[in-house]
């Protein structure tokens, strides 16, 4: 603890001790630098006094003591000055704090008179100066405490402001006593408004009681603002602040809408980016709709995604919307064939507090208010039950919702991404599906090929499977079997993708060496491929010759190689794959 700190005060404490007994008073610190001072110490605040001084002393042994008799006292004989000293006169008085000297108190006689009034009754003149002794530690310790509260107060606004979330302390009438940066961005306020504004402009006269009434602990409240241009909507927390078992203030801690359904994106549906580069396939038709599909991302158009099961639908409606300028925002995606009928409507348009028996307190976000500002994945949606595809349209139309239960409607701003493994043209003919919600959504229509018309790319997604695979299991497979190959080609892949995925994790986990042949694949294929060796297809020489030089290829990466286990000449294949 420094006493430079507190100067001024150690000035007019030494002022007041001069005045009282009428001698010079100096006061310095643990480093014997001069503090404060009267008479002709007054211009000397700064300089360093001998550490074999009298002060000197008092500050080693921690005792105040009287030099009587200047000269003649055994600190006297120690002290440089002693030869030039003109004191007649001392007495030195350790400042302490926890038994720390941080200081010295001096008073100085430097005439008989002032020696006198130094020794008449010194006893109470010893207890006066430990009594300002004490003074002058507890202006120091409460100039230090000062100094703490000050440095977490800035603490404190660091990590206040520093937080995403806005927050307000209030006390009970709404009277707005602290805030951070972000409340006053998120209600648009500048700094003399907290004065102006009281905490039931804010949140509204019911929602501040109601936080008052219900112990100042308060949960997801909803909030509505509107001031002038400024719209905001979200939710807010209360909590109280208690001193002595009393609540002197109450914490708001707010949240706006669209934070708030972000982060139950996150929770919900996870944060997995999806680019087109991650849609493994190089064959014609397979690149002819990955173009496609990355020309549709640059629009805000709906989309129809029809696919088989297994062809990667979901996976090109994530790599669409990570595209697209709605990237930062958020990717819902819903089953409509998973969720019974009855539970449909309120999964995706949500409900209201008491909506319905078992509604939760406070309600639920739908869907598509949790897909605002970005993209709604509507999966099966072939299986949407009539009733609620009336209800879709009406959103889809007018781009706001209401939830069940709710009397006002929630503008949205999202985009449609439908997926199907249903003729969704047959199913509109059949009356199972409204036509006017078919033409509103498939403005984009977009097929993904089934993996039986693309196994050109079966030795691409092989390759990238099994180094997955290998990373997830730690297993070190380097390659698959040539007869292997030959079954995945002739097999017709009902599971598409997914299920040749699920066959490569099967064959890694019962594959112990390096090689997965035909002993480490699931029975069915096994099957598949006795049935097919007595009802072989017949194949032209020519797409043979085609195939096995793909196989080749795609094992050797080096055309030499590859012509010689062909047994054909470089020249002779480069001029194949030419042809």
């Amino acid at each position: 603890m420094d006493l430079m700190k507190i100067a001024p005060n150690v000035l007019k404490i030494s002022q007041a001790i001069a005045s009282v007994i009428g001698v010079d008073v100096t006061v310095v610190d643990k480093k014997l630098v001069r503090v404060a001072g009267t008479g002709s110490y007054g211009s000397r605040c700064g300089e360093k006094v001998s550490a074999r001084s009298a002060f000197g002393v008092a500050i080693r042994n921690k005792e105040s003591f009287i030099i009587e008799e200047a000269g003649n006292h055994e600190v006297c004989k120690q002290c440089e000055s002693i030869k030039d000293c003109q004191e007649f006169a001392e007495v030195c008085c350790p400042i302490k704090i926890n038994d720390e000297v941080i200081g010295v108190i001096g008073l100085i006689a430097f005439d008989k008179q002032q020696r006198e009034k130094i020794l008449y009754n010194k006893d109470n003149l010893m207890n006066f100066l430990n009594k300002m002794a004490e003074l002058v530690s507890s202006k120091l310790a409460e100039q230090s405490n000062l100094e703490e509260i000050e440095l977490l107060a800035k603490k404190l606004e660091i990590v206040l402001n520093s937080v995403d979330k806005g927050i307000i302390l209030a006390n009970h009438s709404g009277d707005i006593l602290s805030y951070n940066k972000s409340a006053l961005k998120l209600f648009g306020l500048s700094d003399p408004d907290k004065n102006k504004i009281n905490m039931k402009h804010l949140i509204g006269d019911s929602a501040f009681e109601s936080s008052i009434v219900e112990d100042c602990k308060v949960k997801n409240k909803e909030f509505v603002y509107r001031h002038r241009k400024n719209y905001v909507r979200g939710i807010f927390d209360t909590n109280p602040i208690t001193i002595d078992n009393k609540t002197c203030g109450i914490v708001f801690v707010f949240t706006k809408l669209s934070d708030a359904l972000g982060v139950v994106n996150d929770i919900t549906t996870g944060s997995i980016v999806t680019n087109f580069a991650d849609i493994i396939g190089d064959s014609d038709t397979f690149v002819q709709t990955k173009n496609t599909a990355r020309q549709a991302s640059q629009s805000s158009s709906s989309i129809v995604i029809q696919g088989e099961s297994g062809t990667g639908k979901e996976l090109f409606a994530r790599a669409i919307h990570f595209n697209s300028d709605r990237k930062a925002g958020p990717f819902i995606a819903i089953n409509c064939s998973a969720i019974p009928d009855q539970l449909l409507e309120s999964e995706l348009f949500g409900y209201e507090e008491g909506a319905f028996t078992g509604a939760m307190k406070g309600g639920k976000a739908g869907k598509f208010l949790l897909a605002n500002g970005g993209t709604i994945f509507l999966d099966e949606i072939g299986d949407m039950p009539l009733h609620l595809q009336a209800k879709l349209l009406r959103v889809l139309q007018e781009q706001m919702i209401e939830k069940i239960g709710g009397k006002s409607l929630i503008p949205i701003d999202i985009r449609v991404i439908a997926a199907t493994n249903k003729d969704l043209e047959k199913k509109v003919s059949q009356n199972e599906f409204r036509d006017d919600l078919f033409y509103r959504i498939n403005v984009i229509p977009l097929s993904i090929p089934p993996l039986r018309e693309r196994k050109d790319d079966i030795y691409t997604l092989v390759k990238h499977l099994l180094s997955s695979c290998n990373k997830r299991l730690h297993k070190e497979i380097e390659n698959v079997d040539d007869e292997v190959y030959d079954i995945f080609i002739k097999y017709r892949w009902p599971g598409n993708v997914r299920e040749l995925e699920n066959t490569i994790e099967y064959a890694v986990n019962m594959c112990n060496g390096s090689v997965i042949e035909r002993e480490h694949l699931p029975s069915r294929l096994l099957s598949s491929s006795l049935k097919d060796k007595g009802n072989y297809e017949i194949v032209p020489i020519k797409e043979l010759e085609k195939r096995e030089i793909e196989k080749a290829l795609a094992k050797f990466k080096c055309v030499e190689k590859a012509a010689k286990a062909l047994g054909i000449g470089r020249a002779t294949l480069y001029r194949k794959i030419r042809s």
